[in-house]
């Protein structure tokens, strides 16, 4: 299923909760067969994040300003 372009904190999180919810089906992430969940979530940010073209450290940064 493809996953939806933006930069929304609604999409992002949208994203990784479709990313988790493949894990939790078919068990992998994308690609690639995590070990645990804990590392599928994991996965499924950095992907969900990479897709909006933001870092977790600029997602950081820009709470803080608020």
């Amino acid at each position: 299923m493809p996953l939806k372009e933006g930069k929304s904190r609604k999409t992002i999180s949208g994203n990784i909760e479709k990313l988790v919810h493949e894990y939790d089906r078919d068990g992998h992430v994308a690609n690639s067969r995590p070990a645990s969940r804990k590392r599928a979530v994991k996965q499924a940010v950095a992907i969900a994040l990479n897709k909006a073209g933001v870092s977790r450290k600029q997602k950081a940064a820009r709470r803080k300003r608020r």
